[in-house]
Protein backbone atom coordinates (compact mmCIF):
# COMPACT_ATOMS: atom_id res chain seq x y z
CA UNK A 1 0.00 0.00 0.00
CA UNK A 2 3.01 2.46 0.67
CA UNK A 3 5.48 1.19 -1.98
CA UNK A 4 4.98 2.54 -5.37
CA UNK A 5 7.84 0.85 -6.86
CA UNK A 6 5.30 -2.33 -7.06
CA UNK A 7 2.83 -1.07 -8.34
CA UNK A 8 4.62 0.24 -11.11
CA UNK A 9 6.50 -3.00 -11.92
CA UNK A 10 2.58 -4.85 -12.15
CA UNK A 11 1.64 -2.50 -14.53
CA UNK A 12 4.33 -2.16 -16.70
CA UNK A 13 4.59 -5.84 -17.10
CA UNK A 14 0.74 -6.21 -17.64
CA UNK A 15 -0.65 -3.18 -19.35
CA UNK A 16 -0.42 -5.18 -22.66
CA UNK A 17 -2.45 -8.33 -21.56
CA UNK A 18 -5.14 -5.37 -22.42
CA UNK A 19 -7.25 -4.17 -25.49
CA UNK A 20 -5.82 -0.92 -27.06
CA UNK A 21 -8.23 1.94 -25.34
CA UNK A 22 -7.77 0.69 -21.76
CA UNK A 23 -7.51 3.36 -18.94
CA UNK A 24 -5.40 1.91 -16.69
CA UNK A 25 -5.57 3.90 -12.72
CA UNK A 26 -2.69 2.99 -10.12
CA UNK A 27 -2.99 4.51 -6.78
CA UNK A 28 -0.23 3.93 -4.33
CA UNK A 29 -0.19 7.47 -2.71
CA UNK A 30 1.07 8.11 0.45
CA UNK A 31 0.97 11.75 -0.60
CA UNK A 32 -2.60 12.23 -1.40
CA UNK A 33 -3.59 15.94 -0.55
CA UNK A 34 -0.31 17.09 -0.84
CA UNK A 35 1.10 18.96 -3.87
CA UNK A 36 2.13 16.24 -5.83
CA UNK A 37 0.95 16.24 -9.32
CA UNK A 38 -0.98 13.43 -10.61
CA UNK A 39 0.41 12.50 -14.12
CA UNK A 40 -1.45 11.09 -17.15
CA UNK A 41 -0.10 9.36 -19.78
CA UNK A 42 -0.33 7.27 -23.19
CA UNK A 43 1.49 4.40 -24.87
CA UNK A 44 0.66 2.07 -27.57
CA UNK A 45 -3.02 3.19 -27.22
CA UNK A 46 -3.46 2.85 -23.81
CA UNK A 47 -4.47 5.56 -20.95
CA UNK A 48 -2.22 5.63 -17.71
CA UNK A 49 -3.25 7.58 -14.37
CA UNK A 50 -1.54 7.57 -11.31
CA UNK A 51 0.22 9.57 -8.62
CA UNK A 52 3.70 11.57 -9.52
CA UNK A 53 5.31 9.39 -7.37
CA UNK A 54 8.01 7.13 -9.53
CA UNK A 55 5.13 4.60 -9.71
CA UNK A 56 4.25 5.24 -13.08
CA UNK A 57 8.39 6.19 -14.03
CA UNK A 58 9.16 2.63 -16.17
CA UNK A 59 6.42 3.40 -18.63
CA UNK A 60 7.13 7.55 -18.72
CA UNK A 61 10.38 7.55 -21.09
CA UNK A 62 9.72 6.11 -23.94
CA UNK A 63 5.35 6.97 -23.46
CA UNK A 64 3.59 8.34 -26.41
CA UNK A 65 2.67 11.98 -24.06
CA UNK A 66 2.85 12.62 -20.26
CA UNK A 67 0.95 15.77 -18.66
CA UNK A 68 0.35 16.58 -15.53
CA UNK A 69 -3.12 17.04 -14.36
CA UNK A 70 -4.71 20.56 -15.02
CA UNK A 71 -6.44 20.63 -11.78
CA UNK A 72 -8.29 23.81 -12.87
CA UNK A 73 -10.44 21.43 -15.36
CA UNK A 74 -11.98 19.36 -13.10
CA UNK A 75 -14.66 22.26 -12.10
CA UNK A 76 -15.76 21.94 -15.69
CA UNK A 77 -16.38 18.26 -15.09
CA UNK A 78 -17.87 17.92 -12.00
CA UNK A 79 -15.49 17.44 -9.67
CA UNK A 80 -15.88 20.39 -7.33
CA UNK A 81 -14.20 19.59 -4.24
CA UNK A 82 -12.59 16.45 -3.79
CA UNK A 83 -11.63 15.07 -0.57
CA UNK A 84 -7.65 15.90 0.74
CA UNK A 85 -7.87 12.09 1.43
CA UNK A 86 -8.99 10.38 -0.96
CA UNK A 87 -8.25 11.26 -4.66
CA UNK A 88 -8.71 7.79 -5.79
CA UNK A 89 -12.59 8.48 -5.77
CA UNK A 90 -12.86 11.62 -6.28
CA UNK A 91 -10.38 12.72 -9.13
CA UNK A 92 -8.98 9.47 -10.56
CA UNK A 93 -12.60 7.28 -11.14
CA UNK A 94 -14.33 9.77 -12.57
CA UNK A 95 -11.52 10.73 -14.96
CA UNK A 96 -11.10 7.74 -15.61
CA UNK A 97 -14.69 7.16 -16.71
CA UNK A 98 -14.86 10.60 -18.93
CA UNK A 99 -11.14 8.93 -20.89
CA UNK A 100 -13.05 5.56 -21.07
CA UNK A 101 -16.28 6.83 -22.61
CA UNK A 102 -14.66 9.01 -25.09
CA UNK A 103 -15.68 12.02 -23.77
CA UNK A 104 -11.95 13.62 -23.00
CA UNK A 105 -8.40 13.53 -24.00
CA UNK A 106 -4.96 13.73 -22.74
CA UNK A 107 -5.12 17.36 -24.20
CA UNK A 108 -8.31 18.34 -22.68
CA UNK A 109 -7.38 17.75 -19.17
CA UNK A 110 -3.50 17.86 -18.99
CA UNK A 111 -0.62 19.90 -19.23
CA UNK A 112 2.14 18.46 -21.31
CA UNK A 113 5.84 17.83 -19.46
CA UNK A 114 9.21 16.35 -19.65
CA UNK A 115 10.24 15.88 -16.23
CA UNK A 116 8.55 13.55 -13.20
CA UNK A 117 9.81 12.00 -10.11
CA UNK A 118 12.16 9.14 -11.40
CA UNK A 119 11.57 5.44 -10.00
CA UNK A 120 12.75 4.44 -6.38
CA UNK A 121 14.62 1.77 -7.68
CA UNK A 122 17.91 1.78 -9.97
CA UNK A 123 18.16 -0.09 -12.54
CA UNK A 124 19.39 -4.17 -12.28
CA UNK A 125 23.67 -4.15 -12.49
CA UNK A 126 25.08 -5.59 -15.24
CA UNK A 127 28.67 -6.79 -15.37
CA UNK A 128 30.08 -9.64 -18.68
CA UNK A 129 28.89 -12.28 -15.93
CA UNK A 130 26.70 -11.07 -13.15
CA UNK A 131 23.57 -9.29 -12.86
CA UNK A 132 22.51 -7.14 -9.51
CA UNK A 133 18.94 -7.01 -8.94
CA UNK A 134 16.41 -6.77 -6.04
CA UNK A 135 13.13 -8.34 -5.35
CA UNK A 136 10.43 -5.88 -6.32
CA UNK A 137 7.15 -8.14 -5.41
CA UNK A 138 6.11 -11.23 -3.90
CA UNK A 139 3.25 -13.06 -5.09
CA UNK A 140 -0.03 -14.58 -3.16
CA UNK A 141 1.66 -17.96 -3.90
CA UNK A 142 5.17 -16.41 -1.82
CA UNK A 143 7.42 -16.57 -5.15
CA UNK A 144 9.90 -13.76 -5.30
CA UNK A 145 9.58 -11.83 -8.19
CA UNK A 146 13.21 -9.84 -9.07
CA UNK A 147 13.70 -6.67 -11.51
CA UNK A 148 15.87 -8.84 -13.97
CA UNK A 149 14.38 -9.00 -17.35
CA UNK A 150 15.27 -12.57 -18.98
CA UNK A 151 17.09 -9.94 -21.95
CA UNK A 152 19.86 -10.03 -19.43
CA UNK A 153 21.15 -12.77 -19.03
CA UNK A 154 20.32 -14.24 -22.46
CA UNK A 155 23.66 -15.06 -23.43
CA UNK A 156 24.40 -16.56 -19.89
CA UNK A 157 25.83 -20.33 -20.02
CA UNK A 158 24.65 -21.93 -16.71
CA UNK A 159 23.10 -19.23 -14.45
CA UNK A 160 23.04 -19.24 -10.83
CA UNK A 161 21.01 -17.46 -9.19
CA UNK A 162 21.43 -16.06 -5.49
CA UNK A 163 19.55 -14.61 -3.12
CA UNK A 164 19.81 -14.84 0.70
CA UNK A 165 22.87 -16.71 1.44
CA UNK A 166 21.35 -19.43 -1.16
CA UNK A 167 22.46 -20.47 -4.62
CA UNK A 168 19.04 -22.26 -6.80
CA UNK A 169 19.61 -23.15 -10.52
CA UNK A 170 17.55 -22.11 -13.28
CA UNK A 171 14.66 -24.82 -14.14
CA UNK A 172 12.20 -24.19 -16.88
CA UNK A 173 9.32 -24.49 -14.77
CA UNK A 174 7.82 -25.17 -11.40
CA UNK A 175 7.03 -29.06 -11.98
CA UNK A 176 11.11 -29.61 -12.73
CA UNK A 177 11.42 -29.05 -9.30
CA UNK A 178 10.86 -31.83 -6.49
CA UNK A 179 8.07 -30.60 -3.85
CA UNK A 180 9.31 -28.29 -1.71
CA UNK A 181 12.43 -27.59 -3.64
CA UNK A 182 13.70 -24.63 -3.86
CA UNK A 183 14.63 -23.03 -7.92
CA UNK A 184 15.13 -19.58 -10.04
CA UNK A 185 12.83 -19.70 -13.37
CA UNK A 186 11.46 -17.21 -16.17
CA UNK A 187 8.10 -16.18 -14.88
CA UNK A 188 5.21 -15.43 -17.23
CA UNK A 189 6.28 -11.68 -16.86
CA UNK A 190 9.78 -12.01 -18.57
CA UNK A 191 11.47 -11.85 -15.02
CA UNK A 192 13.59 -13.91 -13.01
CA UNK A 193 11.61 -15.12 -10.18
CA UNK A 194 12.92 -17.50 -7.29
CA UNK A 195 9.97 -20.08 -6.04
CA UNK A 196 9.64 -23.07 -4.24
CA UNK A 197 7.64 -26.05 -5.59
CA UNK A 198 4.33 -26.51 -3.80
CA UNK A 199 5.68 -23.97 -0.96
CA UNK A 200 6.35 -20.36 -0.37
CA UNK A 201 9.80 -19.09 -1.44
CA UNK A 202 8.99 -15.82 0.68
CA UNK A 203 8.72 -17.98 3.87
CA UNK A 204 11.01 -20.72 3.68
CA UNK A 205 13.70 -18.17 2.67
CA UNK A 206 12.51 -15.60 5.33
CA UNK A 207 12.75 -12.85 2.43
CA UNK A 208 10.89 -10.08 0.94
CA UNK A 209 10.56 -7.22 -1.81
CA UNK A 210 13.83 -5.49 -1.55
CA UNK A 211 15.97 -8.40 -1.22
CA UNK A 212 19.39 -8.69 -3.38
CA UNK A 213 18.84 -11.33 -6.07
CA UNK A 214 22.44 -11.81 -7.92
CA UNK A 215 22.50 -14.35 -10.95
CA UNK A 216 26.33 -15.19 -12.42
CA UNK A 217 27.32 -17.05 -14.94
CA UNK A 218 28.63 -20.40 -13.71
CA UNK A 219 30.36 -21.77 -16.83
CA UNK A 220 32.35 -25.15 -17.26
CA UNK A 221 31.67 -25.89 -13.71
CA UNK A 222 33.70 -22.21 -12.91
Amino acid sequence: AHWPPEAGFWISRSYQYFPPGTVHVAIVDPGVGTEREIILASKDGHIFMAPDNGLLAPLLEDADQVCKLDNEVLPKLGIETPSLTFHGRDIFAPLAAEFAAGRINLNDVGIEISDWTPGWLEEPEVTNDSVHGIVVTVDAFGNLISNIDQSLIKDFKQPVVSLAGHKFEMKPTYGRAKPGDYLALINSFGVVEIARAEGSAADGLGSDRGAPVVITDKVNGD
